[in-house]
């Protein structure tokens, strides 16, 4: 049994202690906006914060985070999608085939929190995310954007 708050909810589950926190928020707890990409905490796509920082929950097991720390998933980003990430992601076309823009929103979001205004050196060392459609460049824009606190729209 293990006791979690997710999103400001505390959930209790019953699994295996060594069983990756990435299924027990999938397959137990039904928030499939974390995705699994490669199990092994290399691509992102399972990008989850814990206490406000980016981790990769594919590899962490559900034993190693207690009841008191506070894990934030996509959803519990931005109930309403309406966080100023989400919307500098649209507004700059950054999604294509989408599969790892919540892992990357996730440790986007946590470097801003962690630093409000990114350099570009910043942006690349922290964002290590990988897109297979090579999207880093509106990735980048978006994060700037964000940092500047600049207005959305185009020109």
């Amino acid at each position: 049994m293990a006791k979690l708050t997710i999103n400001g909810k505390m959930i209790d589950v019953e699994v295996d202690g060594d069983t990756p926190l990435l299924w027990v928020i999938r397959e137990q707890i039904g928030l499939t906006g974390t995705k699994y990409g490669c199990g092994v905490a290399q691509c992102g796509a399972c990008t989850v914060h814990i206490d406000g920082v980016a981790t990769r929950s594919c590899s962490m097991p559900v034993s190693a985070v207690t009841a008191e720390q506070k894990i934030i998933t996509i959803e519990g980003l931005s109930p309403d999608g309406n966080h100023p990430l989400q919307k500098a992601w649209i507004e700059h076309d950054v999604p294509q085939c989408g599969f790892c823009q919540s892992g990357m929103i996730m440790a986007a979001a946590a470097m801003l929190q962690a630093n409000p205004k990114p350099s570009e050196a910043d942006i690349a060392a922290e964002m290590t995310n990988i897109c297979r459609c090579g999207t880093y460049n509106r990735v980048k824009a978006a994060i700037q954007q964000v940092a500047a606190g600049g207005e959305l729209g185009r020109g």
